[in-house]
């Protein structure tokens, strides 16, 4: 463990001589130049009788008796706190000035990449804003509230750790780790930071870009009442490949262009263009924000999933996106790095990000190493009108954010009948087959899974099955016959929603293995546990995985999600340990991906 954490503490910035955690830009596909994080220590205060608001903290007057490091839950190690009691309600206090060095912004942006669950804002005593949902971004313009000199933020989470009806992924409701749920993350625990922008400046874009070259964006702005308009550029190793200039029309901007003969994004050569947005007011540039794109098209065609046109066997892993140290939040953007070089390095060409909205930082180098990812939302457990909503709500966020990633070839809102547990409920088959048809109203451009393993509707497009089979024989024999037949194995829970039949879509194994082994020094709890056993030596699991291997190369999937990348907590079914040590020979693993074409 140690190996692991003090490269990961001097990274962070929680040793002398690293004052900032996390110090990268949070959201690279909408950069703007000027800014500063507010990452590092912050004031804090647990408010277990939930007094603060009567006791009028939000003031900012009220002096916290803690200290915390943002952007890590208070439950972590990396927060200083590492409390994983049950603690509904904290605080979080903290100054900061606007640089003097920035050249004269019309408007001051705060940004929150996420915070767990509910959270209100106020900068000097004044209420910025509060926003409902844990896993995705807000901003806040708060030029209004600023003062010269010194401000205060004062921010209120409030997250109820036994609640299953909101959005919560593996956080477990009850007080210690068990089975497949983990520690929970509570409050802040993505970046924040200020940015400089424009009297008029932009909100967000969306881009869609095609093998074909064509491009569109989709942008949106605030304050453009009249006399505004959106220059896009794109350009390739800092030559201009096309631009365009369109008026911005009700606070949004409509832009189309065509790249001739683009260079593909491809997992094996992840080009990517940069993207340059101009805001224009009356001719003269107002705001500035950098991106990119990349040109690449996803499709189903003939029973296989195809990536510009050519077929392409998903080689995925189970990606969960815990830290020892830092939990949900990676702990450094080299962390980040790392985890994605080994999944390629071990023959695996995507991740199924597991019940986590993950940081826009792993989906930049995601785009940019070239990795395919499969997003999923965290989900929550019980069903009612009200989470519908509020689901429904978080996960077209989710969509927003990350749309113009390449490197997302499918959206995933639901795992395993999680937030359906009774498919017999036709309301509960409605919610399943309207985030389908929301999702590819808000993105027709990427594949939709329906309920990831089991339960689906006709409506998916993908057929995603769930197989822990401990040995290749008895995948063979649930599947060796499904071409022919179309007849699926007796598994419980089945694969089809009650009254639903098979549509005909690729055959996605997208969750097997689970074969559990732990290394010499390994530090692992007491109840440590495997899908399908614990082998005692490494080369009696990777045998066992071969097994496994050689059965599926013979079978009709269109593509393999193994479980999992690492161990998490007390399971230990992972290719490396928590602390990501690797536990197989990487060119092993290699060979037994390159059985699967």
């Amino acid at each position: 463990m140690l190996r692991y954490l003090l490269p990961g503490l001097l990274a962070a910035g929680l040793l002398p001589g690293q004052a900032v955690p996390r110090p990268e830009y949070p959201q690279p596909q909408f950069e703007r130049s000027q800014w500063l994080s507010l990452n590092g220590p912050w004031e804090f205060e647990f408010d277990d009788a939930n007094a603060g608001l009567d006791a009028n903290w939000p003031a900012g007057n009220h002096k916290f008796t803690r200290s915390i490091t943002v952007p890590f839950a208070f439950e972590t190690v990396r927060s200083g706190i590492h409390d994983t009691g049950f603690h509904p309600w904290v605080w979080y206090r903290r100054t900061f000035r606007v640089p003097g060095a920035w050249s004269k912004p019309a408007r001051v942006l705060l940004n929150f990449g996420a915070v767990d669950y509910r959270a209100r804002v106020w900068v000097n005593g004044r209420m910025a804003g509060g926003h409902e949902g844990g896993n995705t971004p807000f901003r806040f313009d708060i030029t209004p509230l600023l003062t010269t000199g010194e401000n205060v933020i004062v921010v209120r989470a409030e997250d109820p750790p036994t609640d299953r009806s909101i959005p919560r992924g593996k956080q477990y409701w009850e007080p210690e780790s068990r089975g497949i749920f983990y520690t929970r993350t509570s409050g802040i625990w993505q970046p924040v930071w200020i940015e400089a922008a424009g009297d008029s400046y932009l909100e967000r874009a969306h881009i869609t870009a095609g093998m074909d070259g064509k491009a569109t964006f989709d942008v949106r702005a605030a304050h453009c009442e009249s006399d505004c308009e959106l220059r896009v550029e794109v350009s390739r190793n800092g030559r201009t490949a096309a631009e365009t200039r369109v008026p911005v029309t009700n606070s949004r901007a409509l832009a189309a262009l065509v790249v001739d003969n683009p260079v593909r994004w491809l997992p094996s050569a992840p080009e990517l263009y940069d993207v340059r947005y101009e805001l224009l007011r009356d001719g003269k540039p107002v705001d500035r924000v950098a991106s990119y794109a990349g040109f690449r098209t996803i499709r189903v065609e003939q029973g296989r999933v195809t990536i510009n046109g050519h077929y392409t066997y998903l080689k995925f892993v189970l990606d969960q996106g815990y830290w020892p140290e830092s939990t949900l939040t990676p702990p450094s953007d080299e962390a980040i790095q790392y985890d994605i070089r080994m999944t390629k390095a071990m023959g695996f060409n995507g991740v199924r990000k597991h019940q986590k909205l993950e940081d826009p930082r792993f989906l930049y180098w995601a785009d940019k190493l070239g990795l395919l990812v499969s997003s999923e939302m965290a989900n929550a457990y019980l069903f009612d009108e009200d989470y519908a909503v509020r689901f429904t709500r978080e996960w077209m966020e989710a969509v927003e954010r990350d749309s113009s990633h390449p490197s997302i070839i499918i959206w995933n809102p639901i795992n395993e009948c999680w937030g359906t547990p009774n498919l017999h409920d036709i309301r509960q088959q409605n919610h399943l087959i309207s985030l389908v048809t929301l999702t590819k109203t808000l993105d027709p451009t990427r594949l939709v899974i329906d309920n990831e393993g089991w339960g689906h509707t006709e409506f998916t497009d993908l057929f995603a099955v769930h197989d822990y089979s401990p040995v290749g024989a008895k995948l063979t024999a649930a599947w060796g016959k499904f071409d022919q037949d179309h007849k699926f194995p007796r598994h419980s829970p089945p694969e089809l929603a009650p009254g639903r039949k098979y549509n005909g879509t690729p055959l996605y194994l997208s969750e097997f293995g689970g074969i559990a082994f732990i290394p010499a020094g390994a530090d692992v709890p007491k109840t440590a546990w495997g899908y399908s056993g614990v082998e005692k030596t490494a080369d009696e699991a990777l045998a066992r995985l071969g097994g496994l291997y050689e059965a599926i190369a013979n079978l009709p999937f269109a593509g393999i999600c193994y479980t999992q990348l690492t161990d998490v907590e007390q399971e230990v079914n992972g290719l490396m340990t928590y602390d990501r040590r690797l536990k197989f020979d990487v060119e092993k693993m290699k060979q037994l991906n390159d059985l699967l074409r």
